[in-house]
């Protein structure tokens, strides 16, 4: 395997990582009676590295 395969699958997996928090911060942001209608949890369960952040910097990015 290459240094370039490496490195292209690194960037993939966190392009990945990066989309997903993205749709889950968009689905978290939605009122929660339309979250209940399509199946989200209306509170998002409790995030630790999210509770860190908000610590650390004062607001959740």
């Amino acid at each position: 395997m290459s240094m370039f395969e490496s490195l292209g699958r690194y960037g993939a997996a966190i392009k990945f990582a990066h989309d997903r928090k993205k749709s889950i911060r968009a689905m978290n942001s939605l009122p929660p009676h339309v979250q209940k209608d399509i199946g989200w949890p209306a509170s998002p369960p409790n995030d630790p590295q999210a509770a860190l952040i908000s610590l650390l910097l004062g607001t959740a990015r």
